[in-house]
């Protein structure tokens, strides 16, 4: 099977251009980038964000709930003062 050289290379690239254009190339690299680190980190299993998430959430249960202020107990009570549209 024949390796690729840098003409080969070179003319996908050319291609890739042309069919996605300047503007949207960089945010597909960064898409791709991002999809082969968590394909990478669901193979090897080193996900970081899904060992840190058990923690965190059991870390804020634990914590006592903050009491409310009188303003977020009850609502708003009108104005007993003079109105100006009467």
């Amino acid at each position: 099977m024949p390796s690729i050289g840098p003409l080969e290379l070179g003319i996908v690239l050319v291609i890739i251009l042309l069919i996605f254009g300047p503007k949207r190339l960089p945010g597909l690299g960064r898409q791709l980038g991002s999809g082969m680190r968590e394909f990478k980190e669901s193979i090897t299993g080193r996900g970081g964000k899904d060992e840190e998430a058990p923690k965190v959430e059991a870390a804020k249960a634990d914590e006592p709930e903050a009491p409310k202020t009188p303003a977020e107990k009850s609502p708003a009570a009108p104005a007993d003062g003079p109105r100006a549209d009467s």
